[in-house]
């Protein structure tokens, strides 16, 4: 693998670090937050911790604007910016409502990483290894949501403020990334969709001596000139993979994935389990969760996308049988968190590698922002909601009832795998743009 490649695809994923230390860093919060302010189960889930998925959805909804606009690397180094002004906010907060606004903030960061970053990978990464360079991005989230379990572990013993360590230590690797990010080239297919020729081509170049760019920029070219430039991606003729974004990002959040990881020491509590001995087995799932994403990393690219997801489909629908089971028949002692622990391995394996190569694959050059936006968009939409209302519901109806729906939902994603989902592994994205428009 060309090791220019690989150091920019890790430094450009890093962005997935921040994402997963700050969706899970609140969880070690969770509770603590609530009782200081006094907080309604339905105050404290849809504005304390759900403000910053509200964040995520606008940064979804309008981050392929700046990432066209401005250029991946650009948007990349904005994204650094807010998060480390939503780390330093929140852990000043004086307020649930001061605290909320700069939840949201990062939360911008977060919806806006989950395009400019696949992006910028899936660009510059050469066809074999696509698969694997842009999972960098979800194997950086799952390590940045370990890292986060294991701080609020290490810091959850240090007074009444350490809620405030916990959420302003994220300012460091915001700070360290943006100093990382102004290293990166431009993207090349971007620089050649803004007219940038003589720059993609020197560019290009310092990729690779050995490459043929005059045939990547001619294969580019006939591509970008077949294109019209005022086209979305809500015309008939994209409708197919409109349709296959939706569904991979409606199952993904229907897994119930997000609830999982910000509410995992409650679930544990829940199932009988004392809250230091939670919030180590949330170190648990952070570790299974960073293993199989690496198995998945390593995969991707030998199996393809569908096998990987029929593995995936296959363990959630377990793991989430059992789970329901377990909350319906009350086992106590270590069931549950080893029935969590096989669900967040079948997430990591299958939707968690995938999601974002997928997404980053099967639109055209110059509306891959757009499409990305859109799927990002409904992603975090269902992200914003299921786990604003999960507390609700965790009282409401019970545990099992709740992950016997994740487990339908899970039967669903096997069948869409099974008829609808193409393989896209091996193959340039010029090549999967005619493919797919085919369908």
């Amino acid at each position: 693998m060309n090791k220019k490649i690989l150091l920019w695809s890790i430094t450009a994923a890093l962005a997935g670090f921040l994402f997963g230390f700050d969706v899970v860093v609140i969880s070690g919060a969770d509770q603590k937050l609530q009782a200081l302010w006094g907080s309604s189960d339905s105050f404290h889930g849809s504005v304390v911790m759900g403000m910053a998925l509200w964040g995520t959805v606008l940064g979804a909804i309008f981050g392929g604007i700046p990432t066209n606009k401005f250029g991946r690397k650009n948007t990349l180094l904005a994204i650094g910016v807010l998060f480390a002004v939503s780390a330093i906010g929140s852990a000043l907060a004086n307020d649930p409502y001061i605290f909320a606004f700069a939840r949201f903030i990062g939360g911008i960061g977060v919806g806006a990483s989950t395009i400019a970053a696949p992006a910028y990978i899936s660009e510059i990464a050469p066809a074999k290894d696509r698969g694997r360079l842009v999972a960098m991005y979800q194997f950086n989230i799952v390590f940045g949501i370990m890292i986060a379990y294991l701080s609020n572990y290490l810091l959850s013993d240090i007074g009444e403020n350490a809620w405030r360590w916990m959420l302003g230590v994220e300012a460091i690797p915001a700070i360290l990334y943006m100093l990382f990010a102004l290293k990166l080239p431009k993207s090349p297919r971007w620089l050649l969709s803004q007219g940038k020729e003589t720059e993609a081509r020197e560019i290009l170049k310092f990729i690779d001596e050995n490459a043929d760019v005059e045939k990547e920029i001619s294969d580019f070219n006939s591509h970008n000139e077949k294109s019209d430039k005022t086209e979305t991606i809500f015309l008939k003729k994209y409708r197919f993979p409109l349709i296959l974004v939706f569904l991979i990002a409606f199952f993904n959040q229907f897994s119930g994935i997000n609830a999982v990881l910000y509410y995992a020491p409650r679930i544990f509590e829940a199932a009988g389990l004392e809250e230091s001995s939670a919030l180590l087995n949330s170190i648990g799932l952070g570790v299974t969760n960073l293993v199989f994403t690496l198995l998945g990393v390593f995969l991707i690219d030998k199996l393809g996308r569908k096998t990987l997801m029929y593995v995936g489909s296959a363990a959630y629908i377990i793991s989430l049988s059992l789970l329901s089971a377990a909350f319906f028949l009350e086992w106590t002692g270590m069931a549950v968190p080893l029935f969590l622990f096989l669900f967040i391995g079948a997430h990591a394996i299958g939707q968690g590698t995938v999601i974002w190569v997928f997404i980053s694959e099967i639109f055209p050059n110059h509306l891959r922002a757009s499409g990305q936006s859109f799927g990002s968009s409904t992603h975090w939409i269902l992200a914003a909601l299921i786990p604003s209302l999960f507390p609700f519901m965790l009282k409401a109806i019970g545990g099992g009832m709740v992950f016997l729906v994740f487990a339908g939902m899970m039967v669903l994603q096997l069948l869409f795998v099974a008829f609808m989902m193409p393989e896209t592994k091996g193959k340039t994205l010029e090549e999967l743009e005619d493919i797919i428009l085919k369908k």
